[in-house]
């Protein structure tokens, strides 16, 4: 957890793969896989947002199935543009045209039909929406709350699958807590649980937290094409979160 990461090259982020797609078959495809990465780690902000515009919880499986279906099937990263595009801008931009078109013709691909791009049966998306909502909520903003909320989960899983693969995976679950700024985490008892001295649990929070802000970073790099859009996406996301 001392490594810190090489500089981060945007050419090989999944959106850039996707921003970057030709026309030839090889370059078609990693963006095909690149896109496909990116639809199921951020399914959730786009289901909430269905689903916040007045859609049952089957209409809102159904609308973003079909979505993801289409927009993989059809090549939709095509209109991506490499210079402005942001993943999250691009996927509720194509969200919102997907639901103006899916209304005006009465089109759903039901569950269970040629694509299962989400498997709902492992996941509780309505019981999920039941507790990030609020009645005031408003689609757009509640989709950026959940992108910036899940990005912090992906960063949190990178942290966790780490400190596993370390051997650290106690210290994780005992320091966790700290990663969101909280200095009310009991040191001296987790010093005693773990048997370790409360200048080496500081160190450790130390540790995690700089380690934390890189994964979060990466996360964000991955949806975005150059270091201008990564920093002002980190800005967002915080916009965002001091908002609740």
């Amino acid at each position: 957890m001392e490594d810190r990461p090489a500089p981060r090259q945007f050419a090989t982020t999944h959106w850039s793969l996707v921003a970057a797609a030709k026309p030839d078959k090889a370059s078609q495809f990693r963006a095909r896989e690149a896109l496909e990465e990116l639809c199921r780690a951020y399914w959730w902000p786009l289901y909430a947002f269905v689903r916040s515009r007045g859609c049952s919880g089957d209409d809102a499986q159904d609308l973003t199935q079909a979505f993801f279906a289409r927009i993989i099937e059809t090549g939709g990263f095509a209109s991506a543009d490499r210079e402005r595009g942001r993943f999250r801008s691009y996927l509720l931009g194509a969200m919102k045209h997907f639901l103006a078109n899916e209304w005006h013709r009465g089109q759903t691909r039901k569950r269970g039909g040629q694509v299962q791009f989400v498997e709902w049966d492992t996941l509780d998306p309505e019981g999920r929406y039941a507790g990030a909502t609020r009645p005031s909520d408003d689609p757009e903003q509640l989709f950026d709350r959940e992108w910036a909320l899940e990005t912090m989960a992906v960063a949190l899983r990178s942290l966790c699958d780490e400190m596993t693969a370390a051997g650290k995976s106690e210290l994780f679950e005992a320091l966790e807590g700290s990663l969101t700024g909280d200095d009310d985490v009991p040191r001296r008892e987790i010093a005693t649980r773990l048997n370790m001295s409360e200048g080496a649990v500081k160190v450790a929070i130390h540790r995690m937290r700089r380690r934390y802000g890189e994964l979060l970073r990466t996360a964000i790099a991955e949806t975005v094409s150059n270091e201008a859009d990564l920093e002002d996406e980190m800005r967002h996301l915080v916009a965002v979160l001091r908002r609740e």
